[in-house]
């Protein structure tokens, strides 16, 4: 059993991901800060500097590590791991310790680690999203895409999503992110791993526990909307009713209909290693 600190009990529901322990006491390495500096979380976001959801997540993490933001300019969301290789990119100094990019989640990211902070950060922390970042959402999502760009630059990493598109209890999720950075920064993560983290909407003494959970599926309701303009010429909406899902056990999607925090490792390689064999028999002449 895994707990998390918060009167949370989580239930492991992956046999092959490690057992973990997440506890409040102080970090190991803040226990001394005369001798250890604190840790350093770069925190970034796909909604945009300006975002109710980042200043959140960056005041809560400041209570326990220096922090430093690192976000896009304006609305980011499915951007999915764009990287900006066409135009330059300017970075502005907003205040001290805040950072406005002109790019995509993962280029704010990969400045700040690469060149701009002066040190490799402890870990990354992306959010907090307005709305849920559940199964194939991960795809497409500029939230995931942050955190899974440190996590490609060697950096433990979680994206934090509330699953209401108009949150009235964001301040849980920044509270549960706290509580999940003191457990990465004190353990670590295992290598290539990033955590993708859904909180449902409720107060934090509402949650019913945790669950380290697999991403389920999505059933997307997409439309493409014709429409012209004033001057006759076509254009394109990608719109549609909302997604629905399959909710199997296990999944992410189970945890949040059981209010729920879930928590989702997803991985670096994303190969679908049951189908190497199956290919095999592929008559490959060339």
């Amino acid at each position: 059993m895994l707990t998390l600190g918060f009167n949370l009990v989580v239930s492991i529901t992956l046999s092959t991901y490690p057992k973990i322990g997440i506890t409040t006491p102080p970090l190991t390495r803040q226990e001394n800060t005369t001798l250890m500096p604190k840790p350093l979380i770069l925190v970034t976001n796909d909604d945009g500097i300006r975002a109710p959801g980042l200043k959140l997540l960056a005041n809560a993490l400041s209570t326990i590590a220096d922090v430093r933001v690192y976000a896009p300019d304006r609305e980011r969301s499915a951007v999915s791991h764009g990287v900006s290789l066409h135009h330059p990119l300017r970075v502005t100094r907003l205040k001290e310790n805040w950072y406005m990019v002109d790019g995509t989640p993962v280029d704010c990211v990969m400045l700040a680690v690469r060149e701009l902070l002066g040190r490799k950060p402890d870990l990354v922390v992306s959010g907090v999203n307005p709305g849920a970042n559940l199964g194939d959402d991960v795809t497409y999502s500029g939230t995931m895409a942050g955190a899974r760009e440190g996590m490609l630059l060697g950096v433990p990493a979680i994206a934090m999503s509330d699953v209401s598109h108009r949150p009235k209890h964001m301040d849980t999720a920044a509270q549960v992110a706290v509580k999940l950075a003191q457990y990465v920064l004190a353990h670590g993560l295992q290598k290539d791993t990033a955590l993708n983290v859904n909180v449902p909407d409720v107060p934090f003494d509402a949650l019913q526990g945790a669950a380290i959970t697999r991403m389920g599926q999505r059933d997307y309701m997409d439309e493409i909307l014709e429409r012209k303009d004033p001057r006759g010429r076509k254009y394109y909406w990608i719109g549609g009713s909302a997604p629905t899902h399959i909710c199997e056990a296990g999944t992410d999607f189970e945890a949040i209909e059981a209010d729920k925090v879930s928590i989702t490792p997803i991985g670096r390689d994303t190969t679908q290693h049951n189908a190497l064999e199956t290919l095999n028999d592929l008559p490959l002449t060339f």
